[in-house]
């Protein structure tokens, strides 16, 4: 386990070469401004980026799942309800063009990505639903073990998101299920 609070620890050869060897990493919960204080522009994030590049394993579970999309929700320091946080607003984007919520069902926060996807037109938002994940392959995701919503700026039945269920994939470079 590496655990560092600031840049200076995470960039030190302990680290690198732990992360050099290894062919996969799991990102721990907590407080994304945290993980983005400690890790974003380091070696660390460098590292874990061409783990994935090697066919390595990426995972993470709360904040652990939000920091991998490009755009980090939740990262204010003062509160966990506060979506966009100017100075903690960029993930490692080991998902690109995306912005990761979690334990959407479990804190009531289905509309909470709305607001970001409105003024970030660009980025797909995706709120991971407790006891779900998504298993990221080349340009495409599986749902596993639960529910995930998915923001794509359109209103689908009067709401601005739809559900994904276990077992189903979305094509990425489409925006889509996949059929």
């Amino acid at each position: 386990m590496l655990h560092a609070r600031d840049k200076e620890r995470a960039n030190s050869e302990y680290f690198i070469d732990a992360l050099r060897k290894s062919a996969g990493v799991w990102l721990m919960g907590g407080r994304q401004w945290r993980l983005v204080d400690a890790y974003l522009d380091t070696a660390v994030e460098r590292e874990i980026k061409e783990l994935a590049a090697r066919g390595g394993v990426v995972g993470g579970s709360s904040a652990g799942a939000t920091i991998q999309g490009s755009y980090l929700v939740r990262g204010d320091p003062k509160s966990n309800k506060i979506m966009m946080s100017p100075g903690h607003e960029r993930g490692f984007g080991l998902l690109s063009n995306s912005a990761i919520d979690q334990h959407v069902d479990t804190y009531k926060r289905e509309h909470d990505l709305v607001t970001v996807i409105e003024k970030h037109a660009e980025l797909l938002g995706i709120g991971i639903y407790e006891g779900a994940a998504i298993v990221v392959h080349g340009d495409s995701f599986e749902v596993i073990g639960g529910q995930v919503a998915i923001y794509d700026g359109n209103q689908h039945d009067g709401v601005f998101y739809y559900l994904l269920s276990a077992g189903q994939i979305f094509d990425l470079r489409r925006n889509s299920l996949h059929r």
